[in-house]
């Protein structure tokens, strides 16, 4: 299995980008105020959006984490991927809407950029914050991926949290290059409409992040199947019990980070008694346990013929 099945899902990268980007956002903050400049408003509104996303997604791995009760028998994993979900509305509406609305609106009212110092400085400040931040993730994507290919490993992870979090840094660090272009060519030119320009582009960054986000984080939210390698161990220990004819069908739906219900209809020897079968059965969930931790509920289906 890979090494994404053993890691531990926990709070600590979306805590270390909540930390960074109040730093930047705080810093971003002054600088707009400083220099006037449009693309700088536009990179702080986004960084005080990141705050409040980073709030949401603690939110929805903490509920995730909820044990199972009477009203949600399969547990609160599928919490991280609604909020992840919010997580992208929010960066489509508040990050890339607004920064488009700033940029089509200096555009319109150019004004000179003022005190450059300080906004180059903060932003190469924040540029570094945000590159260790993305630094990190591409470690941890790195470590949960094993031999899975980068880009595969993001577009068929389980792990929504990580991979918003990695899309928010990556779009941040994009923004802020964005946004020291658009400063210093709006400087040096003495025509603030480049200025406005770099707060549009750095929308249409936001945008097209959000739309990502949303459609991979979707299809979890709705019930996406398990990774392949699950199926491939369930047909190979179906395949490896002499009690078991055939695999007739095995559904896989993924309740959340590392949480996997399986269900297994099997087509048996038709001169197995009832104990036989429930040891067969026992034996069949015990394996794929140890091989597959994740998957926490199993029901098998034993019949003697195909199904219809």
């Amino acid at each position: 299995m890979s090494k994404e099945k053993s890691s531990d899902h926990g709070t600590g990268h979306i805590i270390q980008s909540l930390i960074v980007n109040v730093l930047i956002a705080s810093s971003k903050g002054f600088a707009a105020f400083m220099t006037g400049s449009g693309s700088m408003l536009a990179e702080t509104i986004h960084s005080f959006a990141d705050c409040a996303n980073q709030g949401l997604l603690l939110m929805g791995v903490k509920q995730a984490q909820r044990p199972a009760d009477q009203k949600h028998p399969l547990g609160y994993g599928r919490s991280v991927y609604f909020w992840s979900f919010m997580v992208a509305m929010l960066l489509f509406s508040i990050g890339g809407m607004f920064s488009i609305y700033e940029g089509v609106h200096k555009f319109n009212n150019p004004e000179p950029v003022e005190n450059i110092a300080w906004g180059v400085g903060i932003l190469l400040f924040s540029l570094a914050l945000e590159g260790y931040a993305t630094y990190s993730n591409v470690v941890e994507l790195n470590q949960r991926r094993g031999t899975t290919g980068f880009v595969k490993y993001i577009r068929s992870t389980k792990d929504s949290d990580l991979i918003v979090i990695f899309g928010e840094n990556s779009a941040a660090v994009f923004g802020l290059i964005l946004a020291i272009t658009a400063l210093l060519t709006s400087y040096y030119t003495g025509d603030g409409r480049y200025d406005a320009l770099g707060s549009l582009a750095i929308g249409f960054v936001l945008i097209a992040v959000a739309i990502f986000l949303s459609v991979e984080v979707k299809s979890l939210l709705i019930g996406e199947s398990a990774d392949d390698e699950i199926n491939n161990l369930v047909e190979n220990e179906t395949q490896q019990s002499p009690e078991i004819l055939e695999l007739i069908n095995c559904i896989t739906i993924q309740q959340g980070p590392g949480e996997v219900l399986m269900c297994i209809k099997i087509k048996c020897k038709p001169d197995l008694s009832a104990l036989q079968i429930s040891k067969m059965i026992n034996k069949l969930e015990s394996n794929i346990r140890s091989k597959a931790p994740e998957v926490k509920w199993i029901y098998i289906e034993p019949d003697l013929q195909e199904w219809k």
